[in-house]
């Protein structure tokens, strides 16, 4: 049941997307769609999935280039050639009789060995294949994928009470280390697990929200980031997804659910769906209205509920939440829980439904309460899941909340009272749905399970820990804001190394499960330093920045980074200096110096011209090695993926990337082990190729074009101009000249320590602190 070659049947936007993940994954896929009546092209519907895709933003693509692995046809002239297909999904219209009539002509032409899935977001699977034979209902499994395919974690897996166990396990497999997907094996009822939550959660905070009589962006400020949830909170979430979606998903759960679930919608929600026609995003009108303003700015009104009108409101600020933003998540949720006021009454009222149906729901989505936990935050980004949160919370104090509102307990819930226990989750054990104690059942290698168990850490600091991976593999993992490097990440590097050689160890992995890998240096400490002229000091700290990068490639014993997300600066710069890397494929890698008027001084700019003069032929000139170099760094170009990141020379051909996100440790550790045998110390180059002053004069030339065109202000000249001399190698006039890394070293830090003391640096760097974004001075 290996998967080798796919089909997706259905073109639309949900199609389409999962065609291009799979041609991310390196799957080639046929994508099938009807013959557009009247259109003489009659893959038009297929081909115009595909133009869809390509188009889209975020985009669906991690590289243009894989869309080459999608190929097209229609259902009446291409339907035999699913025969070549091992894992065939659709992703039509959600109609029942539709997705009957499609299985039985697909059984007729699909191999027998065929794993054939449905993407429907509500229609039971067993449904959809009454009548098929025993043999087509054994290989069907669900394979309810979330929008954007590419970006969201969540794959639920839904067999059928026919579906073969091995099917499942090959399936769950597939998605997980080649999709890259987190996977849920969901119960095959209405919703499955995530929309039944979560869509419930939804319909609930409208009626809270017109009890409370507050508006859609007070609610979207309540239930956000504040929660740890996304920007999208509820309503700007309903626009994106599509009142439509959420208006027949509510319906259809509703009317095969229990009174006491309570899922109908408003009026007001009626209203904007079946009359007013206001669908959100795909309308342009929802609870939401995009508007230009004065110049062409976009405005973003807000729909008023009683008049139905749309309002300028600008930027709403709810007292609740401004008391509470800059605490840690935990303080937050407690805080916001116990408010007073009527922002206080609604978080309350949402919060306990969702504890409440959560609670209820336990045994019937899911067997497992972390696959409930991991459905909405895989599904829809939260931080936390809802078992999660009632243990942040106190899960006694979440059951008196209950019964004091007069709820009758679930049964979970009731057994958790007669327990005494304050959390589902303690240390290394759960709780099953019926209440009882449980091994907990990581999904992944992930670190927080290392950290439950004091005997894997090594050494720790407030901004890194050493940690024993088990098997002869040390991981340093920092856990800093934004992982910023400073002091700690520097010499936890350092004691690592040490650690391998005392201690016998087989090599290190460098890598951490924060939101971000690195956003590279500790800025406001750089600075400080700056504006109190501590050259000596900022000196000595960039030594030992380089000094600690290239450990990294010439420590005795194997080093293997793990980057993923932001990998920006000082980020990218340890990256480059690995044995191997094994990078996410979501990595967005770039040394972005220049930005804040610095060039890379921790060994990235030595890095880029060493690559790039190396991948030349023999008798080729180093310009355009240079050149390249020079045009990466100069417009601190971030990679849109790991697989951009190769192709701009990040990654080189032997670094690996994965899918998963949640398995790249585990990679990194299988590299070390595989590296550790026959590993040689390197030793540093002494041979590069540079070309002194006849590079400077061709950089110089291009800018000095840039500059009289507009495109570059006055002090990119000047940061541009230290850059071009690291990347000549500072080396004179007249010849061709060979320099060791060292070299090239010493002539970052001296260009990063002149422009760090120029007024226009450290402006730029104060800007970006400040806003968040580039000063073009």
């Amino acid at each position: 049941m290996k998967i080798q070659k796919a089909a997706v049947i259905g073109a639309g936007v949900m199609g389409a997307a999962i065609a291009a993940q799979l041609a991310n994954a390196g799957v080639p896929v046929l994508l099938l769609d009807i013959v557009l009546d009247g259109n003489p092209d009659r893959n038009a519907a297929a081909k115009n999935g595909v133009q869809r895709a390509l188009k889209a933003r975020p985009a669906a693509f991690m590289d243009p280039k894989l869309a080459s692995l999608i190929s097209v046809g229609n259902l009446e002239d291409d339907l035999s050639k699913l025969k070549d297909a091992d894992w065939i999904i659709e992703a039509i219209i959600e109609k029942l009789d539709a997705k009957r009539d499609l299985w039985q002509r697909v059984e007729q032409v699909a191999k027998k060995t065929a794993i054939i899935s449905s993407n429907s977001s509500g229609i039971p699977m067993h449904l959809q294949v009454e009548g098929r034979s025993d043999d087509f209902q054994r290989r069907f499994v669900g394979a309810h994928f979330f929008n954007p395919p590419r970006y969201l974690h969540l794959l639920e897996v839904i067999p059928t009470a026919h579906t073969d166990p091995e099917v499942v396990k090959a399936f769950s497999e597939f998605g997980d280390h080649r999709l890259g997907k987190g996977i849920v094996v969901a119960n095959d009822v209405p919703g499955f697990v995530a929309n039944r939550i979560g869509v419930y959660g939804m319909v609930r905070a409208m009626t809270h929200m017109q009890q409370a009589g507050l508006t859609p962006d007070e609610v979207d400020q309540l239930t956000g980031p504040v929660l740890g949830r996304p920007k999208s909170a509820t309503f700007r979430t309903a626009d994106l997804s599509g009142l439509d979606i959420i208006y027949h998903v509510a319906n259809d759960i509703g009317a095969v659910t229990p009174p006491d679930e309570d899922f109908s919608l408003t009026d007001t929600f009626r209203t904007l769906v079946e009359q007013k026609k206001w669908l959100g995003d795909k309308t342009g009108s929802g609870f939401y209205k995009k508007t230009k303003g004065e110049g062409g700015k976009t405005r973003i009104l807000s729909l008023n509920l009683d008049t139905l009108e749309y309002e300028d409101r600008g930027k709403v600020k709810v007292d609740a939440v401004e008391a509470v933003k800059n605490q840690p998540l935990a303080a937050r949720v407690k805080a916001l829980y116990t408010a007073q006021g009527k922002e206080g009454d609604f978080l309350r009222g949402v919060m306990n439904d969702g504890f409440w149906y959560a609670s209820k729901m336990a045994g019937v989505v899911s067997d497992r309460l972390q696959d409930i936990d991991n459905a909405l935050k895989w599904g829809f980004g939260w931080e936390q899941g809802p078992f999660e949160t009632m243990d942040t919370l106190g899960v006694q104090t979440v059951i008196a909340n209950l019964e004091a509102e007069g709820r009758t307990l679930p049964p979970l819930l009731q057994a958790m009272k007669d327990s005494g226990r304050e959390a589902f989750y303690q240390g290394a054990e759960t709780v099953t749905p019926a209440g009882q104690p449980t091994a907990y059942q990581a999904p992944y290698f992930i670190l927080t399970d290392l950290k439950k168990d004091a005997t894997r850490v090594i050494k720790k600091k407030p901004g890194a820990s050493l940690l024993d991976l088990g098997d002869g593999v040390l991981l340093v993992e920092w856990h800093a804001k934004m992982n910023a490097l400073g002091e700690d990440q520097l010499r936890m590097i350092q004691e690592g190394h040490k650690a391998v050689q005392s201690m016998g160890y087989a090599g290190l992995v460098v890598g951490n499960q924060g939101e971000n890998f690195s956003a590279g240096a500790n800025l406001p400490l750089v600075l400080s330093q700056a504006q109190d002229e501590e050259w000596d000091e900022l000196d000595a700290a960039i030594k030992e920045f380089q000094k600690t990068t290239t450990s990294l490639r010439f420590s005795p014993h194997p080093t293997v980074v793990a980057p993923f997300g932001l990998t920006l600066g000082g980020g990218a710069e340890f990256t480059l200096h690995a044995d191997h890397v094994v990078a996410s494929a979501e990595t967005y890698m770039g040394l972005v110096e220049v930005g804040v008027g610095l060039i890379p001084g921790g060994g990235g700019t030595k890095e880029m011209l060493l690559r790039f003069t190396d991948q030349l032929q023999a008798g080729q000139p180093l310009l355009p090695a240079v050149q390249r170099a020079f045009e990466l760094i100069g417009t601190a170009k971030v990679s849109t993926s790991a697989a951009e990141a190769r192709s701009l020379g990040f990654l080189r051909d032997h670094d690996t990337i994965a899918m998963n996100r949640s398995r790249i440790l585990e990679e990194a550790k299988r590299q070390v082990l595989a590296l550790a045998p026959d590993y040689v110390q390197p030793t540093p180059r002494q041979d590069i190729p540079v070309m002194g002053d006849a590079a400077i004069a061709a950089i110089k030339s291009a800018l000095y074009g840039m500059h009289q065109g507009g495109y570059i202000t006055d002090y990119d000249l000047v940061v541009s101009e230290q850059l071009a001399r690291v990347l000549s190698g500072g080396v004179g006039n007249n010849r061709t000249a060979k320099v060791s890394e060292q070299h090239l070293l010493d002539l970052e830090r001296e260009a990063f320590l002149t422009l760090l003391g120029k007024k226009g640096t450290q402006q730029r760097i104060g800007h970006m602190l400040k806003t968040g974004k580039p000063l073009r001075n």
